[in-house]
């Protein structure tokens, strides 16, 4: 599976930003939204469990991104608003098995989304 992230870029606090991930096929359990911020671990940010037919989101997120999906297209999609200088890292796409950082089985190169006025 090759997944390819697109769509990063500097924004000022407030913004919003639309970031794209186009991916080979949509073969595994579960597909998401992962970001490591300089200094820290990578972690979850939003992800498509299909196992349990949920959609997972970090807490620091919740209210403000939106993860989605176009089946057709084999892309996923990561609709951030209301952007925060805390939401600097970089954000990789990655499928798996389980949603969770260790479970996942492949990886973007990431793209990177910078908040900062």
């Amino acid at each position: 599976v090759q997944l390819v992230e697109s769509g990063g870029d500097l924004v000022q606090p407030g913004s919003s930003l639309t970031l794209s991930c186009a991916a080979s096929e949509f073969s595994l359990a579960a597909i998401g939204w992962f970001r490591q911020a300089p200094g820290k671990k990578r972690e979850g940010v939003s992800c498509f469990d299909d196992n349990r037919g949920t959609v997972d989101y970090n807490d620091a997120v919740k209210g403000r991104f939106t993860i989605s999906r176009d089946n057709a297209k084999n892309t996923l999609y990561l609709q951030m608003n209301s952007l925060k200088p805390e939401d600097t890292a970089v954000y990789y796409c990655a499928a798996g098995r389980l949603c969770a950082t260790w479970a996942m089985d492949y990886w973007g190169k990431g793209t990177q989304v910078t908040v900062s006025s």
